[in-house]
C-alpha cells in the first residue's frame, strides 16, 4: 500500500518559520518527482516545490523562490519543505505529492497524495 505521511503544519505568525516533512512507503521513486502543492479556499491550486529524484534538480513557484527550501533523505524516500518568512498568504492545506515526468524531465502527472497538512499563518 502506497503511503504519503505528512507532518509539520501548524498555526504560526507571520514572520515565522515552519518544516514541513513527507515520508513516503510502498513504492519506489526512480525517475519520478517528489514535492508539496497547496491548495486554499477561493484560491487555485499551487504547485509549491518539487524535487527530481533522479537528477536531484529543484522547482519552486515563483512565490517560494527565496523563502522556501524543498530537501530530501534518499534513506526515507522523505521531502521537506523549510517555509520561512510566512505570509498571509501562505495559509493553505499543504499537500505531499509523486508525480510522473515528461518527455522534458519536467513534473507532469500526479500520481500520489497525501492527505494533507494545515498551514495557518495570521497577520
Amino acid at each position: 500500500q502506497v503511503q504519503l505521511i505528512e507532518s509539520g503544519g501548524g498555526l504560526v505568525q507571520a514572520g515565522d518559520s515552519l518544516r514541513l516533512s513527507c515520508e513516503l512507503s510502498g513504492r519506489a521513486l526512480d525517475n519520478h518527482a517528489m514535492g508539496w502543492l497547496r491548495e486554499a479556499p477561493g484560491r487555485e491550486r499551487e504547485f509549491v516545490a518539487m524535487f527530481l529524484w533522479r537528477s536531484g534538480i529543484r522547482y519552486y513557484e515563483e512565490f517560494a523562490k527565496g523563502r522556501f527550501t524543498i530537501s530530501r533523505d534518499d534513506a526515507k524516500n522523505a521531502v521537506f519543505l523549510q517555509m520561512n518568512n510566512l505570509k498571509f498568504e501562505d495559509s493553505a492545506a499543504y499537500y505531499c505529492v509523486v508525480m510522473s515526468l515528461n518527455e522534458d524531465n519536467k513534473p507532469h502527472d500526479i500520481e500520489e497524495w497525501g492527505k494533507g497538512t494545515l498551514v495557518i499563518v495570521s497577520s
